[in-house]
């Protein structure tokens, strides 16, 4: 069951700790999508966002490492992409990446920005792709993925996480857990959208292959030819 997290909790009495009037130690400006609570609704049925910043950032830990680390790693470092895959509600398909160029618009379809490509992961603010969800009747899904097009797959060793920030309500965390060795994607996320309510649903599904292979594991459909960035 997704987490209605839109429902707001009575103002405490003055003097009363905001955490006792929730019940405990609520933290009300993250929520960390799990196994267990892998769903979240953004809004509530008819309600407004804006554009929601998709954040992805890592720890690459760059420097001089030596021995067993510096070999998975590689010599060039890793490199860590941020993208999706997007289907419109008029069946308008398509993916947003920096290779091939493919930045995408942010106010017109397909309504999906990326800002850039952090090749090193020493950017602090990491990479960074926006979501207009002011009109989620355009949308039919999302899938958020990261790929590793450069250095050596290993997941591990990059400790990822992407943050979502909704103009409204918490930050969204997923982590890229349950690593698999020599798998370049990973599946992170899913927002899917009613036409008025928008859920963001928790993947972390690790796959060996090319953005092909994400394309057939969730049924895009699209043709894919090889690109450079």
């Amino acid at each position: 069951m997704a987490i209605d997290y839109t429902r707001r909790p009575s103002t405490p009495p003055a003097g009363e700790p905001a955490a006792a009037a929730q019940g405990g130690g609520v933290n009300l400006s993250k929520i960390t999508l799990t196994k267990s609570a892998p769903s979240v609704s953004l809004t509530k049925s008819g309600e407004r966002q804006g554009a929601m910043r998709v954040n992805l950032n890592w720890s690459q830990e760059q420097p001089k490492k030596k021995g067993f680390f510096a070999k998975l790693a590689g010599p060039g470092g890793i490199d860590l992409d941020l993208g999706c895959l997007y289907e419109l509600a008029d069946g308008s398909k398509g993916v947003i990446q920096a290779l091939g160029n493919s930045f995408g618009a942010l106010n017109t379809a397909p309504f999906v920005q990326l800002d850039g490509d952090d090749r090193t992961g020493s950017v602090t603010g990491g990479e960074n792709m926006h979501v207009n969800l002011d009109r989620p009747e355009m949308f039919k899904r999302v899938l958020i993925f990261a790929m590793i097009y450069q250095g050596a797959a290993n997941w591990a060793a990059v400790d990822g996480v992407v943050t979502m920030y909704p103009t409204s309500g918490p930050e969204v965390e997923v982590r890229l857990d349950s690593a698999v060795d020599g798998a370049r994607i990973c599946a992170i996320a899913m927002l899917e959208s009613t036409g008025r309510d928008v859920t963001v649903n928790r993947l972390v599904q690790y796959i060996s292959g090319s953005q092909a292979d994400l394309d057939a594991a969730y049924g895009w459909g699209m043709r894919w030819q090889a690109g450079s960035k």
